[in-house]
């Protein structure tokens, strides 16, 4: 039996442009523009004929970029907002986490919002007043629970809020990004109410930019992109298609970022002479007389694709093509790494590690290669060099090359050093991924 269907359905807004305000209804109808400023400019389909079912007692991610359509498709099954077109039905009582604090009243205290919002989802006085203790308590509310809610913080509005909504024993638990400001210690306390759901054979459609949490608790997953469902199915394989979709527009993105910083700006003609900062800025970024020059640098993966966004669990190969403008017997390659605060992440060269060079005449490549990045997620910038064994510098190049490394992990830091936990069997943990 399915919990929630969805048949072809499509929800789409009216957007109206700022260019028609008027100031008083008065001048409106003076400049005779009213009817054009309550005119919409354009309609925006926010789901575009999306069908779903989610069968009972089936924990359901939602993922997808923000304005995807993820949370008007739970505005839209919680009865928050109507379907243009389309056809849903809901079996059995919803309550919905939807937007932080929504139904609350802020001038009035937390207690007479308990009582409101369980009327609102459909429990008697008498019910709420026998969970009303168990509601407060699993909020951590006791000392503020008769305080304004204007006064609460945002972790206590979550707090109070996912309480009400996990206590009215609903027959589908909506719950939407509202997870993302609870406190740290409170939240796996949702996280273990969830999964005492789940073994109650609840259905839950659960809404989240953590991928790993959604892997873990999730039975099925639907990823959207634009209105539509892009892909449903296995959590670990859409949670992967979907994050392979961001690396490739992360990658397009940085890519044309690149190159309108690359890019000459249109000049007339005849051109002026550059600016002495702007010489003296591309100066400081390279150096040297190039008596062997670094012609081209390209990122490249391990299977020599270039790119610029990458995985901290990835490699990467620097390829530099370079020129000797005569033969030489004292040459040095180097590389650099640092994040976008300055700090050296990683730098080495072939001196370092023992190459004695031996003669360089005429065109070549030179290829670093880097079986695993190791770094946390930000940019990274690239220092290339060539050089004589004292230092003197036949060509330097200095923070010209970047890259981004991107991944779900949180760790902080500089690097990622490879590790593993292991825990004697008093201490038990669920790992990652485990359902």
């Amino acid at each position: 039996m399915h919990a929630i269907e969805l048949d072809q359905v499509t929800r789409v807004y009216q957007k109206y442009s700022a260019r028609h305000r008027f100031q008083t209804f008065k001048s409106a109808l003076i400049k005779g523009d009213l009817f054009r400023s309550l005119k919409a400019d354009e309609l925006v389909v926010a789901l575009d004929k999306v069908s779903l079912h989610v069968e009972k007692g089936m924990t359901f991610g939602v993922i997808g970029e923000n304005g995807s359509g993820k949370s008007t498709l739970l505005k839209i099954i919680s009865g928050i907002a109507k379907p243009t077109s389309g056809r849903l039905k809901v079996n059995g009582k919803i309550s919905a986490l939807i937007e932080l604090g929504a139904g609350f009243h802020p001038e009035i205290s937390g207690r007479e919002n308990v009582f409101i919002n369980g009327i609102m989802l459909g429990l008697t006085k008498k019910e709420i007043t026998r969970k009303f203790d168990e509601i407060v308590k699993f909020a951590e509310l006791e000392e503020f629970i008769d305080a304004p809610v204007k006064t609460y913080s945002s972790g206590m509005y979550m707090r109070l809020g996912f309480s009400i909504a996990i206590n009215v024993n609903p027959d589908v638990l909506l719950i939407d990004e509202v997870l993302a400001v609870g406190d740290a210690a409170f939240v796996p306390k949702c996280l273990d109410r969830i999964d005492d759901f789940r073994r109650r054979k609840k259905t839950i459609l659960f809404v989240s930019h953590d991928l790993t949490t959604v892997v873990k608790i999730c039975d099925r997953v639907a990823w959207m992109k634009g209105g539509k469902i892009q892909m449903m199915g296995e959590p670990k394989r859409v949670v992967d298609a979907y994050l392979q979709d961001v690396a490739v527009k992360q990658e397009e993105d940085f890519q044309e970022k690149q190159d309108q910083v690359a890019a000459p700006a249109a000049e007339p003609s005849p051109a002026p002479a550059p600016e002495p900062a702007v010489e003296d800025e591309k100066r400081e970024q390279r150096w040297g007389k190039r008596e062997i020059e670094i012609r081209k640098v390209s990122l490249k993966t391990a299977r020599g694709e270039e790119k610029h966004v990458f995985h901290p669990e990835e490699g990467m190969v620097v390829e530099m093509d370079v020129a000797a403008q005569e033969p030489l017997k004292d040459f040095v390659f180097g590389i650099g790494i640092f994040n976008s605060q300055g700090i050296s992440c990683y730098g080495t060269n072939t001196d370092l590690e023992d190459f004695e060079p031996v003669s360089i005449s005429g065109e070549g490549k030179v290829t670093f290669r880097i079986e695993r990045l190791g770094l946390i997620n930000g940019t990274y910038y690239l220092d290339v060099a060539v050089h004589k064994r004292d230092g003197y510098p036949y060509d330097y190049h200095r923070n010209l090359y970047s890259f981004l490394v991107s991944s779900t992990l949180r760790d902080v830091g500089v690097a990622r050093l490879a590790h593993a936990w292991t825990f004697t069997p008093k201490i038990k943990f669920k790992t990652p991924f485990q359902p």
